[in-house]
């Protein structure tokens, strides 16, 4: 379902050398993964036999076990179509190969050896087994199986968006592991049978590289270590599992658990193949490299009826509290170096910002006075220009002036009434008529009024617009939609209203009691007349949908590609207090008004981009100012 697979991570119990007990385990734990609608499970290396045998390998008795265990195994998968990868002794042209054996629905459909052999400190890989490095092509008869595919040269091809991948411990740590040559050549999940041994430190290491390899492979890896039943004669094994997506771990399991464990985690392997159609790197180093592999085709694989995979409600806010004080100092510190870049460039002696005591111009104001620090001027040397329309409320304009006072930047009041009133009466437009000649006449008025007041103090206008603004063209052309900068450019709502709660707490008790106050106000352009009571009438939340929602497809929708019933799909099960005719209503919505502002974009001013999107038609999206939401 939408490219989800569910893949299980496995550590069994063992017993060193005694393959009639690790078999049972095995054995058991397919049938767990099965009844959990497991795609794929993956045990550890050599988990058939224990990784710690040592010279035993060389015992034909433990071989000839191991291989007659391989055939009850695959009996056990008869049935499913669950992809099972599994740890084993293999021998071939009278050598011995540290292997993950590939089954499936009752046989095994592949043999892929180890690579990398560990010769070095604790590890003595290569007394006991060959290297697969320079085996391709090869097939061997196994376990009753006549003809099995064998080599490093095999992907596994179960579905077009399941392709796997299969190396083993060391072939990760080494310097051009397989795996970046499997997913060059389509494979999409990563398979890793390990064996790692726990030192102090090591568990963090081995995230890392999880982590990294799926990153830059642009794929899914899974990653399963031998567990505590292997000798502790001179190492212990804790049995770590990691299931990673392109650079995020989805699954980091506890250790030194001596019971058998199972842990599973839903990967998104449309996502990472919508990833792969956007990212040029990875199709130019595909052409470069061309690696050749054998395709193994697998029945096809499902994925679960119902993921259990958990979406952020605000991808584009810091998820984790560790990384909140870094990521939000490295945004406002883009935008800022941006700003005063421009300032520096231009010659310009002052910076021009229109503020309404809302969350937009409030988050610019901030960032031009930081961005006028760096540039080596004033907070005097910023115009900050509040112009009272027809909707402004008191508790807006009120924020607006309070904070310039604060803040020490100029503050500029121009009302522009009078001067819309007389606009309307030149072009014979009734002022009770609220339609979007009346709003827009009061955005380009403002507009106006901040490019003269630029040209008076030698300045460039700051604009203040957010991404998601952008995103549904929910500005006025030739308006607020112009600016000689755009600081907020690349910053959506969400984010925005979160950076104005973390910047509060680094001002004073009056800015930050101000600033709060500004991060509950109702987004509104003011564009329509207050209430009797003076309360904002025109919540723009209201008119288009839940910015939260908004951010949500728009972060799914250009960064991977989701399609809308995909995207529909993740809000619902996101977003469950929403009815889903109303996330539905929310989505089409989303999807009119992205496809039909693009001509707004296309002239968009220059900006900085501090996330993984950005709409700049000279940067990161291109798309015709006529297409429409059908493709």
């Amino acid at each position: 379902m939408f490219g989800f697979y569910r893949v299980a991570a496995v550590v069994p119990q063992l017993r060193v050398a005694d393959v009639g007990f690790n078999t049972e385990r095995i054995v058991e734990l397919i049938r767990r993964g099965v009844e959990k609608g497991s795609s794929v499970i993956l045990f550890p290396e050599l988990c058939l036999t224990g990784y710690t045998c040592g010279d035993l390998f060389f015992q034909s008795s433990l071989l000839d076990r191991s291989e007659a265990a391989l055939g009850k195994i695959a009996a056990a998968c008869a049935g499913t179509e669950t992809v099972v990868a599994v740890g084993a002794p293999v021998r071939f042209r009278g050598r011995v190969f540290n292997a993950a054996v590939v089954l499936q629905n009752g046989a095994i459909r592949g043999i892929v050896p180890k690579v990398t052999l560990p010769n070095y400190r604790e590890f003595y890989e290569k007394r006991h087994f060959s290297s697969g490095w320079n085996i391709s092509g090869c097939c061997v008869d196994l376990a009753g199986a006549a003809a099995v595919p064998f080599g490093p040269d095999l992907l596994f091809a179960a579905n077009g968006e399941l392709v796997i991948g299969v190396e083993l411990c060391e072939d990760l740590w080494s310097v051009i592991p397989p795996s970046s040559r499997q997913a060059l050549a389509g494979a999409t999940l990563l398979l890793s049978l390990s064996a790692s041994n726990e030192l102090v430190g090591k568990a963090d290491y081995r995230r890392g590289l999880v982590a990294q390899q799926s990153a830059r492979c642009v794929a899914a890896y899974a990653y399963a270590s031998a567990g505590c039943g292997e000798s502790t004669t001179d190492t212990v094994y804790g049995g770590h599992c990691l299931i990673a997506e392109n650079g995020s771990i989805l699954l980091d399991s506890p250790r030194f658990d001596e019971e058998s464990r199972l842990y599973c985690a839903d990967v998104d392997l449309a996502r990472i193949t919508g990833t792969r159609y956007a990212e040029s790197s990875f199709r130019d180093d595909a052409e470069k490299t061309s690696p050749s592999f054998r395709t193994v085709a697998l029945e096809p694989v499902a994925g679960p009826e119902e993921p259990e995979r958990i979406y952020s409600r605000h991808p584009f806010v810091p998820g984790e509290a560790s990384e909140k004080e870094s990521r939000c100092e490295e945004i406002i510190s883009i935008q800022a170096c941006g700003l005063a870049r421009r300032l520096r460039h231009t010659g310009c002696r002052s910076a021009v910002i229109g503020v309404s005591g809302g969350l937009d111009s409030t988050l610019a104001l901030l960032v031009t006075v930081k961005a006028m620090a760096l540039a080596g001027k004033s907070p005097a040397d910023v115009a900050a220009v509040t112009m009272p329309g027809f909707g402004t409320t008191p508790r807006t304009l009120g924020n607006a002036r309070r904070l310039c006072r604060e803040l020490g930047v100029t503050l500029l009041e121009i009302d522009i009434t009078e001067a819309c009133m007389e606009h309307f009466r030149a072009i014979g437009h009734d002022p009770e008529k609220r339609d979007v000649v009346y709003e827009n006449a009061q955005a380009r008025e403002r507009t106006q009024i901040l490019m003269d007041v630029a040209n008076q103090r030698e300045g460039i206008v700051v604009g203040t617009g957010d991404l998601s603004e952008i995103a549904m063209g929910y500005c006025t052309y030739n308006a607020d939609h112009m600016s000689m900068y755009a600081v907020n450019s690349g910053v959506p709502k969400t984010l925005v209203r979160h950076l104005i709660a973390w910047l509060s707490d680094r001002y004073s008790p009056a800015v930050k009691e101000i600033l709060d106050d500004i991060s509950r106000t109702p987004v509104s352009p003011e564009l329509l007349p207050a209430a009797a009571d003076g309360s904002i009438t025109q919540r723009t939340e209201e008119i288009l949908a839940p910015y939260e929602i908004l951010d949500f497809f728009l972060y799914h929708f250009v960064k991977y590609g989701a399609p809308p019933e995909k995207l529909l799909f993740l809000a619902s099960r996101t977003f469950g207090e929403y009815p889903e005719e109303d996330l539905e209503k929310f989505l089409r919505k989303f999807l009119r008004r992205f496809f039909s502002q693009q001509f707004k974009r296309s002239c968009m001013p220059d900006g900085p981009k501090v996330g993984g999107i950005s709409l700049s038609p000279r940067a990161d999206w291109r798309m015709p100012s006529d297409c429409g939401p059908w493709v």
